[in-house]
């Protein structure tokens, strides 16, 4: 394997982690952990740029080298996991926003019955 698919795999495990981070964010805030949810989020962002960081270092090489030196699947598939992650980021980040405001309505109704 070489420097390319190592980063590539690299990128992909980071970001993978970033996703599962947010979904589970998501899932501790339905319950109402707001922390815990909060605290994925964190644990999420920090695996995030670690595969953002690898990637960036590849578009460094790429504008050194000239372009087309190192585009290949892997690495598309790597460039997909993160786009797809920053999506799942932001929808985890709205879903807790709306629990939050559920459980806030929920304990409203609660004191006025």
């Amino acid at each position: 394997m070489d420097g390319l698919e190592l980063t590539a795999f690299q990128i992909i495990s980071s970001v993978g982690s970033a996703r599962s981070c947010y979904i589970e964010a998501i899932q501790e805030a339905k319950k109402g952990h707001f922390g815990k949810a909060e605290s994925l989020i964190s644990e999420g962002d920090e695996m995030f740029v670690e595969g953002h960081d690898a990637h960036s270092n590849l578009l460094t090489k790429e504008a050194q080298d000239g372009p087309g030196s190192s585009l290949s699947l892997l690495i598309l598939h790597a460039e997909d996991q993160l786009m797809s992650a920053e999506g799942f980021k932001t929808i985890a980040l709205e879903f807790m926003d709306a629990y939050k405001r559920m459980e806030a309505l929920e304990a409203k109704t609660q004191q006025i019955n």
